[in-house]
C-alpha cells in the first residue's frame, strides 16, 4: 500500500492512453514523478507535453514492452534519474481475437509478448529495485500493478490468445503477491480485470510491428473485431474510472481490481464448475443472444 503518493515516482507502461494516461493523471494531481512509457511515438509526445504542463517532473521513453534489451534501459534510467519507483503500472496491452486454430504464430508472438512478456520483465527488473529501498528505508512503500482482464478469469470463445495472455497474468501477479508477503511488508501487488472500457485496446494493431504483421483475417477474425469494437465502444465505465480504482487499491492494498464487479457471476459459474468437475458452463448465459449470433455468423 502506498499511504501518500506526493514526491513518490510512478512507472506507467501504456501511457499514451487508455487506463496509462488516466492513471498518469491523476499521479500528476497527487503530485508524483511519472515515468511515461508507450510504443506509440505521437500518443507519449501528447502524454508528455500534457502531464509536463501540470508541473510535476516527466520523463518518458519509447519502449516496446516486450523487448528484453528496451526495458533493462528503461529501467536503467528510471534508477539513475529517480531511484526506486514507488508505483509500478504494468499496464500495455494488445487484442487479437479469432478461433485458437486460425491465429498464426506471428499473433501469438505479437500478444504474449506484449502482454506476457511485458509484464514479466516489468516485474523481474523493477521488483528487486523496490525491495532494495525497502531493505534501505523503513518507511519505503511500493506497488505493482499489473493489468489482466475478465479475460483472465474466464474463457470466452473467439478470443483464445487474448485469454491465455491474460489468465497467465491473474497467475503471475497472484503468485508476486504471495512471494513479496515471504519477504517483505513494504512492497505488494495487484491485478487488474477490467471488462469493456472503452479505451484503444479493441485498434491495438495500430502498433503492431511489421516483423510480426497480421495475414489475411479469417472469418473468425472479422467476427472478433468486429464483437471486440462494439463491446468496448459501448462500455458505460469509464477508463478515468478505472483509474481511480487502480489508486485506491494501491492506497488500500487491495489486491483484485474489477471495473465490473457485477460480471464475477461468470467467474463463480467457472470456478464451481472446476470444483465440481462439469464441463465449462456456457459463457454466454447471461446474454443468450449474443451467443447465439456468434454461433450462426461462425457457421453462416
Amino acid at each position: 500500500m502506498i499511504s501518500n503518493f506526493k514526491g513518490k515516482t510512478a512507472v506507467l507502461t501504456g501511457a499514451g492512453s487508455g487506463f496509462g494516461l488516466e492513471c498518469a493523471r491523476i499521479g500528476a494531481q497527487l503530485g508524483m514523478n511519472l515515468v511515461l512509457v508507450d510504443v506509440q511515438k505521437d500518443a507519449l509526445d501528447a502524454a508528455e507535453a500534457e502531464l509536463k504542463a501540470t508541473g510535476v517532473q516527466v520523463m518518458a521513453r519509447l519502449v516496446n514492452v516486450s523487448d528484453a534489451a528496451q526495458m533493462q534501459a528503461l529501467a536503467d534510467d528510471v534508477k539513475a534519474t529517480f531511484g526506486a519507483p514507488n508505483f509500478v503500472f504494468n499496464n500495455a496491452g494488445v487484442a487479437a481475437g479469432g478461433l485458437l486454430w486460425e491465429n498464426t504464430q506471428a499473433d501469438w508472438d505479437w500478444v504474449l509478448g506484449v502482454n506476457l512478456w511485458g509484464v514479466v520483465h516489468g516485474v523481474r527488473l523493477f521488483t528487486p529495485m523496490m525491495l532494495e529501498a525497502a531493505a534501505q528505508d523503513p518507511s519505503f512503500q511500493g506497488h505493482i500493478v499489473n493489468t489482466a482482464s475478465m479475460a483472465g478469469l474466464l474463457t470466452p470463445p473467439n478470443m483464445g490468445i487474448y485469454n491465455v495472455s491474460k489468465h497467465a497474468v491473474v497467475a503471475l501477479t497472484e503468485t508476486l503477491y504471495q512471494d513479496l508477503k515471504l519477504v517483505n511488508d513494504q512492497v505488494s501487488a495487484s491485478v487488474l480485470c477490467p471488462y469493456f472500457v472503452p479505451t484503444g485496446i479493441s485498434q491495438s494493431h495500430r502498433n503492431r510491428p511489421a516483423d510480426l504483421k497480421a495475414e489475411k483475417p479469417t472469418k473468425s477474425q472479422l467476427i472478433g473485431q468486429a464483437m471486440s469494437d462494439k463491446a468496448v465502444g459501448s462500455g458505460k465505465v469509464s477508463a478515468t474510472d478505472v483509474a481511480r480504482m487502480v489508486f485506491d487499491a494501491v492506497a488500500a492494498d487491495q489486491f483484485y481490481i474489477y471495473s465490473h464487479p457485477n460480471a464475477l457471476g461468470n467467474v463463480q459459474s467457472r470456478m464451481e464448475a472446476i470444483v465440481q468437475q462439469h464441463n465449462p458452463p456456457d459463457p454466454f448465459a447471461a446474454r443468450p443472444d449474443v451467443g447465439a449470433k456468434l454461433k450462426a455468423d461462425l457457421r453462416a
